[in-house]
């Protein structure tokens, strides 16, 4: 597989597919046009789809979301200026295919799931998860804890996905979150959900949320209060402890994202996401996942086109990371 940047070594990280040489529009839609996982053997960081959506509430799609995020990350290229980085040269990052998961059986959906990230972490990767919806981070969490202890969490959504059930099933794509705190797989002195807005069943929504340990920064908070003050907020929350960061594509409006299950007006911009994302670039983040796209609803892959960006921007914080830990010898 040809490198888009100059020769490497054998020992250096395989990078994508030269654009230069093979259209970006040929070939087989990797994440970023990267090598298969089976290709290089062991990553630093593992993109790996999940195509499920049994869990969500209203508008199913999301098992597509993976691909279609894969799709639009063609036209990513290999130096993130916005980061000063090339993260495919500084780490190895590879597209670890799908997690194929039974579409029927929730429980052993998530079975399933946590069963593959378990495999894929002990290889010693960090993972870039594509949803899929909401459901699917309990079992990264609670593989993501088993390697890390309780982990600090960002969780980017319009929506609190701190519910207890619904029609009577405990694991959903609003659940999540509630069952990982109660699991005890999330650090609760360092909970934070960003983009939050819309209605709610009621008041009672907000207060067991706090009480689980949440803070909000809602929508109309980032637009009033600006990135900048919004991220240092949030770093410092986080602090140093090994951080997941959660991503629904729904936490932008919809004039960003409409390809999504439970759109909600007055969301964030991808450009305010992006930049919160990169303001982040100092906390130790251990894997991340985005969910929630359904490119059936989707106009011009608006929000492929975002998601494909979001993951970039959270693999060149992790691919980053592992450089500067291999430099210092950590």
């Amino acid at each position: 597989m040809t490198s888009e940047s100059s020769p490497r070594p054998a020992d250096r990280p395989v990078g994508p597919v030269d654009s230069s040489r093979i259209p970006r529009y040929a070939g087989p839609a990797t994440f970023a046009r990267l090598p298969r996982l089976d290709e290089v053997g062991a990553a630093d960081v593992a993109v790996v789809g999940v195509p499920f959506d049994s869990g969500v509430s209203y508008r199913p799609g999301a098992r597509f979301g993976g691909n279609a995020i894969r799709e639009a990350s063609r036209l990513l290229r290999p130096y993130n200026p916005a980061q000063d980085a090339a993260p495919f040269a500084l780490a190895q990052v590879a597209d670890a295919g799908d997690i194929a998961v039974n579409p029927f059986d929730i429980n052993e959906a998530v079975e399933t799931v946590q069963a593959a990230a378990d495999g894929l972490l002990d290889s010693g990767a960090r993972l870039m998860t594509l949803g899929g919806d909401h459901t699917i981070a309990l079992p990264l969490l609670r593989s993501v804890a088993r390697r890390h202890g309780p982990v600090a969490l960002l969780h980017f959504d319009a929506h609190l996905d701190t519910w207890d059930t619904y029609f009577g099933a405990a694991y959903t794509h609003g659940t999540p979150f509630r069952r990982a705190v109660e699991e005890g797989v999330l650090d609760t002195s360092a909970l934070s959900h960003v983009g939050t807005r819309g209605p709610l069943y009621g008041k009672k929504d907000l207060d067991d949320d706090a009480k689980m340990g949440f803070g909000i920064v809602t929508a109309a908070d980032v637009m009033r209060r600006g990135v900048d003050e919004v991220t240092d907020q949030l770093r410092q929350r986080i602090g140093d402890r090994p951080l997941y960061v959660s991503v629904d594509i729904d936490v932008l409006d919809p004039a960003h994202a409409p390809g999504t299950g439970t759109p909600e007006a007055g969301g964030l911009t991808s450009r305010e996401l992006l930049e919160i994302l990169r303001g982040l670039s100092g906390c130790h983040l251990v894997s991340a996942d985005l969910v929630e796209v359904a490119p059936a609803y989707d106009h011009a892959e608006i929000t492929s086109v975002a998601a494909s960006h979001t993951a970039y921007e959270l693999t060149t914080i992790m691919s980053r990371q592992i450089a500067a830990a291999r430099e210092s010898g950590v």
